[in-house]
């Protein structure tokens, strides 16, 4: 097991390009079964939630190869497969291939879906809009069984708008016959990204970005070549850890309007945000103060960013409320923050938040992917020298995390967990 040992105390400074979209590239890499050919992912990001659902594409007959941040993936012969139990529960978008796989080969089975453990996450939504398409699903030892002789278009609506349900349910809508009426769509980039890649292999889907998306089924579809557009979680990453170090950073290759609730957070903190038509810039300001944020569905502020902006609302003066309404269990980086020298006081949903004039390196564990961001920046902004445990989570997704952050000045680096043990002298870490 590897950790990331992190000197704080740089300032982050420079410019940087932002890798592939990994949810984005998820959601694409399920809908690539669609159509029988060979199909071309470029700025797939090297994570490893992409490198298992590969992987798990592979187990149902797909040829893929890596090549060169490019993603070629052969679905000319599919199959039903017994994927791995533990490899589906890894990632939560393997339960998005189950539709795709229906609509193409009549029959499938998947173990129930998993992910970071941040609270729950039905696939109720999932199964009641496939069981509308026509598809008839039996759950039996933890596995899903989806059958159907024929798909026909039909309105579905989502209590709650899914951006995972309305990826899942637009994508399988393709080749069901006949007019599919989505609404109360999520309206996140991602979504908008899959409806752009299933268009380009002839679907026609219209309304993305908008609460009704209506699919035209049925029509023949042919693998294309597509290009992941940007992380714009990775951005807002890296544009916090400009501000949290002191720093000044811009992140290139971006589309700003995706960053329009951080940074507006980020601007009421009091850091200094300019924008070009592909590009942000965030430099820090020495009196930057608490704010208000409560987490709501795009275009709201993304729960994906609460745990890294909570990091950087402990050196903020004053007093901060971070209200999550999204996942009831996304408090992991709290107990780790406050083991950092953060006063986080947590009142259900809501993390409190108190201000101090500094952190204090500290060994910590991340409890999932964003908690460990938070972690990494507060281990930058730290006094001393900070060990990050449970990195795995990370992996899956911020690609060359320590490549990037040592780019922009800071020191960052992965070691083994022996190297750490003899680093610190203490065989109880």
């Amino acid at each position: 097991m590897s950790v990331y040992l992190i000197k704080g105390g740089r300032k982050l400074l420079g410019e940087i390009d932002v890798a592939g979209s990994k949810n984005a590239a998820l959601a694409i890499m399920s809908a690539v079964v669609l159509a029988e050919g060979t199909t071309i992912l470029h700025n797939v990001p090297n994570v490893s939630d992409t490198r298992t659902k590969a992987k798990l594409l592979e187990v149902f007959g797909a040829k893929v190869q890596w090549r060169e941040g490019s993603l070629v993936i052969d679905c000319s012969e599919l199959h039903d497969g017994e994927a791995d139990e533990e490899v589906v529960r890894s990632i939560r978008t393997s339960f998005y291939l189950l539709g795709p796989l229906l609509a193409r080969i009549g029959c499938v089975t998947l173990p129930a879906p998993g992910g970071c453990k941040i609270g729950a996450r039905p696939v109720d939504l999932h199964i009641k809009g496939l069981t509308a398409l026509g598809a008839e699903l039996d759950l039996s030892d933890g596995r899903y069984t989806a059958r159907a002789t024929n798909l026909v278009g039909t309105e579905i609506y989502l209590d709650v708008p899914s951006a995972g349900a309305t990826q899942h349910l637009m994508a399988t809508a393709t080749l069901a016959k006949g007019i599919t009426v989505i609404q109360n769509c999520a309206v996140e980039p991602e979504v908008t990204a899959l409806a752009d890649f299933l268009n380009r292999m002839g679907a026609k889907v219209e309304g993305a970005g908008t609460s009704t998306i209506t699919i035209e089924g049925g029509k023949h579809l042919e693998a294309c070549g597509y290009t992941i557009p940007t992380d714009r979680l990775q951005a807002g990453t890296y544009l916090i850890a400009g501000a949290i170090t002191g720093g000044d950073v811009t992140v290139r290759g971006i589309i700003p309007e995706h960053q329009t609730a951080v940074i507006n957070k980020l601007r009421e903190i009091g850091a200094d945000v300019s924008e070009g038509p592909d590009w942000l810039r965030v430099k820090a300001s020495p009196n930057m103060k608490g704010v208000r944020i409560k987490t709501m569905p795009y275009p709201g502020f993304p729960t994906d960013m609460q745990q890294p902006m909570s990091a950087l609302l402990t050196l903020c003066e004053g007093m901060s409320v971070v209200e999550e309404t999204i996942y009831e269990s996304r408090i992991g980086h709290v107990q780790e923050l406050n083991r950092m020298g953060a006063t986080i006081m947590q009142e259900g949903r809501t993390s409190i938040i108190t201000g101090v004039s500094g952190l204090k390196g500290a060994t910590v564990s991340a409890s999932d992917l964003r908690a460990g961001a938070a972690l990494v920046l507060a281990g930058l902004a730290a006094e001393g020298e900070t060990i990050i445990k449970n990195i795995h989570f990370i992996d899956r997704g911020y690609d060359n995390l320590e490549g990037c952050i040592v780019a922009l000045g800071g020191d960052m680096r992965r070691i083994a967990s022996q190297e750490k043990r003899n680093k610190v002298g203490d065989p109880t870490h």
